[in-house]
């Protein structure tokens, strides 16, 4: 048996569920794979996917597109290469309470945004704001990540990111109105969320591990895509109590899987995608280096 050990952007949800649907039915096994998921709350996302895979802690990471830019791009680079995408589509957002008096993002201009502190969040946040007339004049504050959610509810924050198949799914659950604004709708062309990525050096020396463990990865995640029920009986065991009594997870995977693809394209990324994106940030200062855009991703273990 091969070891694979996969770090988790969040606690296990619903965008996680092929992964457990691969490893409670035994797709990993019969590809020869040993994998172990690592979740944040095991040391209150102390230290992030993208800093495990940099450590060694890990030897794939679950993290937004922008992740595999930023670490390409930092003081002192880490090149990674993300190796497929779980969702075909953006399906995050950000959001305000419906209570609040924010019906557009300009105006947010003034007001309290909860961010996770990723390189590029801040400023893509009040790009939108400017794309939409305001000013870009946010107060940003950076709680414990695992809690940020919780900021919006309780109103110690006015906005923040969050992913319409888990936060928006809740809400809806609670009869919490959110007003959401998607970035696309505001000229920010952002990239594929969430990515698996790892090092060049270890596809470079690994890739038949790499190409067992995406196809039986894939094969959970189209399970979990044709058999709502069952797949979800074999995530909730791993998601932490309070989400599965906040959250309906059959509503949740049942919106999510319109969004995995099919035999054809699970996991596949579009260079004019990824080039658009990248092309936005540069355009807006937020990257100022040149990148070859065939060294940021790879269909090739697909």
């Amino acid at each position: 048996m091969d070891n694979v050990r996969v770090a988790l952007d969040w606690t296990p949800n619903t965008n996680h569920t092929g992964f457990y649907v691969a490893a409670e039915l035994g797709y990993y096994a019969d590809n020869g794979l040993n994998v172990t998921l690592l979740t944040p709350e095991q040391d209150d996302y102390l230290i992030t996917p993208a800093k495990k895979l940099e450590l060694g802690q890990a030897d794939v990471a679950l993290a937004p597109f922008e992740s595999v830019i930023s670490l390409n791009t930092k003081a002192t680079p880490l090149r990674v290469v993300a190796i497929a995408a779980l969702l075909r589509e953006d399906i995050s957002a950000i959001v305000a309470l419906s209570t609040n008096t924010i019906k557009r993002p300009k105006e947010l201009d003034g007001r309290i945004y909860a961010s996770y502190k990723a390189r590029y969040e801040d400023a893509i946040v009040k790009q939108m704001i400017s794309n939409d007339g305001g000013r870009g004049d946010l107060t940003i504050t950076y709680p414990d990540k695992l809690g940020i959610w919780n900021t919006l509810l309780t109103g110690s924050a006015d906005a923040t990111w969050i992913f319409d198949n888990w936060e928006g799914v809740e809400a809806e659950a609670q009869g919490i109105g959110l007003t959401k604004f998607r970035l696309a709708d505001y000229g920010i062309p952002y990239g594929y969320s969430p990515v698996l990525f790892t090092t060049r050096e270890q596809i470079d020396t690994n890739a038949d591990t790499y190409r067992r463990f995406l196809s039986a990865t894939q094969k959970g995640f189209l399970y979990a895509a044709s058999n709502v029920p069952e797949s979800v009986a074999l995530l909730a065991p791993h998601v932490p109590e309070r989400d599965r009594t906040a959250i309906d997870l059959v509503k949740s995977q049942a919106y999510t899987a319109a969004y995995y693809g099919d035999e054809t394209n699970w996991g596949q990324m579009d260079a004019g995608r990824v080039r658009e994106f990248v092309d936005w940030l540069r355009q807006h200062g937020l990257e100022t280096q040149s990148l070859d855009i065939t060294s940021l991703f790879t269909n090739e273990l697909l």
